[in-house]
C-alpha cells in the first residue's frame, strides 16, 4: 500500500498526507539533541524512500537546512520543499540569543537566499511567513510584495503562512497565501474550523505540532514558557486513559490518525531522527482516518480529561 496523497489546494501539488518536520534535525544549538551526519543522511533518505514528499524546515531550525542540502539535494525533484521567512539570521538559529522575527523586504529575501544556498536548490516550493505576524505588520514592511517578487524570479513557487490565532482569520481573508501551516491535534483543536476556512478559500492545509510531544513529560531544561504547555498536554493525555482504544496500535498512531481524520486537512508534518519512528508513522498514515466510534470516544475522553 502506498502512502495516501492529497491535492494541496490551488497549488496543484500532490502532497503526501504525512510530511516530515525537519526541526528535529536542528541539533543542540537550537535546543535539540545532537544529530550526526549519518543520522541525518539515513533518516532523510528513509523519509523519501517511504513515499513522504513534504519536507518542512526553517532558517532558524539550527542545522536542519544544511542537512537537507547535504543529504537529499540530489533527490530534489522527489519532494515538496517548504521553508520560512522573517527569521532573524544573525544568531545562526540559536533561540537563546535571537532577536524577534523581522518581516522587512530585505530580511525576507535574505532568508530565502540563505535557504537556497544551504539546501543547494534553485527554488522553494513553498515560502511560509514564520510566527504568524498580523496583516498590519506585513503591510507596513511590504512582506508580501517581496514574496511576490521572489515568486516572479522563480525562487519560490507558492506563498504560505505558518499561522495561528489570533491573526490566522485575517491571513485567510487576505487571499494572498496558497498554503497554511497551522497547529492541530487531538489535544489542541482550537484551529479546527480554520482548517476548513482555509480550504474554502482555496488554500492547502498542513498541520503541525503535538503528535509525539505529549507522550512523555518534557525535560526540565526547556524554558518554562515552552515546557508548561507540553507538561499540561502530557498530563491531560495520561488522564484520558486511552489504552482500550488502541486495539494493538500505539498512542502515537492513535493521535496521528486523529489528525488525518479531519476532512479538510491535506497533510501533517511529524519529525524524528529515528528511522523506526518514520516507518511507524508511515504505517499509521497508510491506515487513514480513525473509525468513527474510536474518533468519538477519543474526543469524549480528552474533553473529560
Amino acid at each position: 500500500m502506498t502512502l495516501p496523497t492529497a491535492n494541496l489546494g490551488r497549488t496543484g501539488l500532490e502532497a503526501s498526507r504525512l510530511g516530515y518536520g525537519a526541526m528535529e534535525l536542528r541539533g543542540p544549538q537550537a535546543w535539540g539533541k545532537p544529530v550526526t551526519d549519518e543520522q541525518a543522511r539515513t533518516v532523510l533518505n528513509s523519509v523519501l524512500d517511504s513515499g513522504v514528499n513534504v519536507i518542512d524546515t526553517s532558517p532558524d531550525y539550527g542545522d536542519a537546512e544544511k542537512h537537507i542540502g547535504r543529504w537529499i539535494s540530489h533527490r530534489r525533484e522527489e519532494f515538496i520543499l517548504s521553508s520560512k521567512c522573517g527569521c532573524p539570521l544573525a544568531a545562526g538559529g540559536d533561540p537563546r540569543t535571537v532577536p524577534p522575527h523581522v518581516y522587512t523586504r530585505a530580511n525576507v529575501r535574505a532568508c530565502v537566499e540563505q535557504s537556497l544556498r544551504r539546501m543547494r536548490t534553485d527554488y522553494l516550493d513553498i515560502l511560509m511567513v514564520h510566527m504568524s505576524p498580523s496583516v498590519a505588520v506585513m503591510q507596513a514592511e511590504d512582506t508580501i510584495a517581496e514574496m511576490l517578487a521572489l515568486q516572479d524570479e522563480g525562487k519560490i513557487r507558492f506563498m504560505g503562512m505558518s499561522g495561528e490565532l489570533p491573526h490566522l482569520p485575517e491571513h485567510i481573508a487576505l487571499g494572498a497565501f496558497d498554503v497554511f501551516l497551522l497547529p492541530y491535534s487531538a489535544l489542541d483543536r482550537s484551529h479546527e474550523k480554520l482548517i476548513s476556512a482555509a480550504v474554502a478559500a482555496g488554500a492547502g492545509t498542513i498541520a503541525r505540532g503535538s503528535v509525539a510531544r505529549p507522550l512523555t513529560a518534557p525535560p526540565e531544561v526547556l524554558p518554562e514558557p515552552v515546557r508548561r504547555p507540553l507538561a499540561d498536554r502530557h498530563a491531560r493525555l495520561t488522564a484520558a486513559g486511552l489504552n482500550d482504544l488502541l486495539d494493538g496500535a500505539s498512542t502515537m498512531e492513535l493521535l496521528l490518525r486523529f489528525i488525518l481524520s479531519h476532512p479538510d486537512l491535506h497533510s501533517v508534518i511529524v519529525g524524528s531522527t529515528q528511522v523506526a519512528h518514520v516507518q511507524a508513522n508511515v504505517t499509521a498514515a497508510k491506515k487513514g482516518p480513525l473509525p468513527a466510534d474510536v474518533y468519538n470516544a477519543l474526543l469524549d475522553r480528552l474533553t473529560a480529561a
